[in-house]
């Protein structure tokens, strides 16, 4: 990571993840990031966006539907279609579902329930610049915490993710077994993050930012020290 680099998150009203995620880029990617409000017109420079967890606009309608219409949305879909990474995670996952940067929709939980436990993620797909330095068939110990985290897509849309390699993570067991037993929230085929079909855009409902102290998982240190070579 040569010179200075800018790095953003996005915040709206009712994100919660913000604070962590600052500290955990500090600490991980030693970069200060930059935080943005969510009425901001036009971000002159920056060189990555995430997209925090939290409850944007208090989930009303659907979860990351309102954000949608904030200009710094606007900016975000500008952004990416001039290749800048962003990454989304937990809502802004779902925020980017919702303003078609990824496929599928992030609906509830099955069972109806909030879901906030530890949860194990196999890597299935490295060949993209986010996860190149992660092994394929690693399992990352990330939490989740969501009431909204159910993956769907219909079965033209999930073939369309398979055939262009766009999914990045799926549930599973801490010795990588992929089934139904070990799918915390009902989403199809285990998916708990996918890539876009540009592969700069990448959304994941667990919580990589909640990983990286002494008393929690490191494995959120090592995604984002993957993500770090990209910038």
């Amino acid at each position: 990571m040569a010179g200075k680099k800018d790095i953003s998150i996005i915040i709206f009203p009712g994100s919660n993840c913000d604070r962590d995620l600052m500290v955990a880029i500090n600490k991980c990617m030693g970069v200060m990031p930059k935080l943005v409000w969510h009425k901001t017109y036009h971000i002159k420079k920056t060189d990555m966006i995430f997209l925090p967890g939290g409850f944007s606009f208090g989930d009303y309608l659907r979860a990351g539907t309102i954000a949608t219409k904030s200009p710094a949305t606007k900016e975000i879909i500008r952004l990416s279609k001039k290749g800048v990474p962003i990454i989304g995670i937990c809502n802004g996952f779902q925020i980017l579902t919702e303003c078609k940067l990824l496929d599928g929709a992030l609906i509830k939980n099955f069972g109806q329930l909030f879901k906030c436990k530890e949860t194990f993620l196999k890597v299935v797909n490295n060949k993209n610049k986010f996860l190149k330095n992660l092994n394929l068939n690693s399992i990352l110990n990330f939490p989740i915490a969501h009431s909204q985290g159910n993956f769907h897509i219909d079965e033209s849309g999930l073939k369309k993710l398979e055939d262009n390699n766009q999914i990045v993570f799926k549930y599973s067991s801490k010795l990588g077994k992929v089934d139904e037993f070990n799918n915390p929230n009902g989403s199809v085929k285990n998916i708990a993050g996918i890539i876009n079909k540009e592969k700069n855009v990448l959304g994941l409902m667990p919580h990589p930012e909640r990983a990286v102290e002494k008393n929690t998982s490191k494995d959120g240190i090592d995604f984002f020290k993957s993500i770090r070579e990209i910038i």
